[in-house]
């Protein structure tokens, strides 16, 4: 008997062919039945049990999409996952028998799969579901002091900014990128499978919820790990992981320089192209890019307790990791003290995430398909309009500190966040100031 697995040219790896191979050569003299309109997937153990694999779920979710398929068979455990996607049915066998009773049947409802709905808090805006979770695992009421960064924390998670922290050990720039994941805006049913498809894929646990992937790769990885790689085929990074949440760099200056040169490919163009022999895959990069970094080698430049030991020479090196064209990437850039002394003024996540959702409804309301630290040239122009007394107020400031295109660009898209934040309509002349305030200079 021969088994064809067309096409030839497509390399084929994965247990999830087993059961339909099996069931084509168990029913290879049953001429009368039809069940062409099915996609059989599973693992066949050694008894003719039905498994899950990896692959499952990423390969029917993206048949889906593209509306080649409507009903699947599986097992139980896949169909777990699978019933997570919408307009296909799914029809649970558990062994093979169990497959080959399933094909003669005549009425194949009694296997169908009852799917469960998405348990979370709703929003609904413009005929689409936004779903968001209030479960904060980690909250910012821990977070003392800083009030300037976690002002910055609400603007990076209102508006998808990328964002650096600067400051001395221990005065909660961790911390802050760390609750940044709970805050974050409510996410439609396409970015919750898009997540759960990286995860099965990374081999990891699928996660239905609506928080957004945290992704903190510590400085020592390699460039292949960041961004993808593999001696043959293309696979993902660190990079493709963290779409549609938060890429957290801490020690930044101690990535290879190599590596932050190469990250701005995919800041800027929300994309990476992964090529090797095999293969060539082309990934989405719409995450939050989140960093944190010490004012010097030694990190006591800016306490208030201890002395730096380095000199002018070493700070300016040190500094001099992170290029100029990588740092005009970076929206909003805060320098943190190690003072906490201002205890006051507690905010917890929760408070944080409802003005986040607030924002989030203003920006969708405006018919805006990205967050508005995504926004591209044409949208900027459309979203960020100035009266002429602020338009004034961005040229000097232009002049003043020779700022890019680029650069003006994210100024504009900071202070749009900031003006939904406050709910304002247009940005304002308060509006632009404080954006401008959180620009590197």
């Amino acid at each position: 008997m021969t088994i064809n697995l067309s096409p030839s040219e497509l390399n084929k790896k994965g247990s999830h062919f087993d059961l339909p191979i099996a069931l084509q050569v168990a029913l290879c003299d049953e001429s009368k039945i039809e069940f062409d309109d099915f996609f059989f997937f599973g693992e066949l153990a050694l008894d003719g049990t039905i498994k899950d694999t990896s692959h499952i779920f990423a390969i029917v979710l993206s048949l889906a999409k593209k509306g080649e398929l409507k009903r699947v068979v599986s097992s139980l455990e896949s169909a777990k996952k699978l019933g997570n996607i919408p307009n296909i049915d799914i029809y649970v066998v558990n062994t093979l028998n169990g497959a080959i009773e399933f094909v003669k049947s005549k009425d194949k409802d009694n296997y169908l799969y009852k799917k469960e709905e998405i348990k979370y808090h709703v929003l609904t805006i413009k005929d689409e579901q936004y779903f968001y979770n209030k479960k904060y695992d980690e909250d910012f009421k821990d977070v003392i002091g800083q009030d300037m960064a976690k002002y910055a924390a609400l603007i990076c998670a209102a508006g998808n900014h990328n964002f650096l922290m600067e400051g001395s050990p221990g005065c909660g720039k961790s911390m802050i990128a760390k609750r940044l994941q709970y805050i974050l805006a409510p996410m439609n049913l396409e970015e919750i499978l898009e997540k759960a498809k990286l995860q099965a894929l990374d081999l990891k646990d699928v996660d239905f919820s609506p928080i957004r992937a945290f992704r903190n790769p510590h400085h020592s990885s390699t460039k292949s790990s960041i961004f993808g790689g593999g001696s043959s085929n293309a696979k993902m990074g660190e990079v493709a992981l963290s779409n549609h949440g938060v890429l957290f760099f801490d020690e930044l200056p101690h990535f290879p320089s190599n590596i932050l040169e190469a990250l701005r490919e995919p800041l800027e163009d929300n994309k990476i192209l992964i090529s090797r022999v095999n293969s060539k895959i082309l990934y989405e990069t719409k995450f939050i890019f989140v960093s944190a970094m010490n004012p010097c080698p030694c990190g006591n430049k800016l306490s208030s307790v201890k002395e730096c030991r380095c000199s002018d020479f070493e700070v300016q090196r040190y500094k001099n990791r992170l290029s100029e064209p990588f740092l005009d990437r970076i929206d909003l850039y805060v320098v943190m003290n190690d003072s906490f002394s201002d205890n006051k003024n507690i905010v917890s996540s929760k408070e944080l995430h409802e003005s986040v959702i607030k924002a989030f409804i203003r920006q969708k309301n405006r018919g805006q398909k990205e967050l508005n630290g995504k926004l591209n040239d044409k949208d900027i122009k459309k979203y960020c309009v100035l009266d002429s007394e602020t338009s004034d107020i961005l040229e000097k400031a232009r002049v003043n500190y020779s700022l890019s295109f680029r650069s003006i660009n994210k100024i504009l898209k900071v202070a749009r966040t900031i003006a939904d934040i406050n709910e304002n309509e247009f940005i304002t002349k308060g509006d632009l100031l404080k954006s401008l305030n959180f620009r590197k200079r």
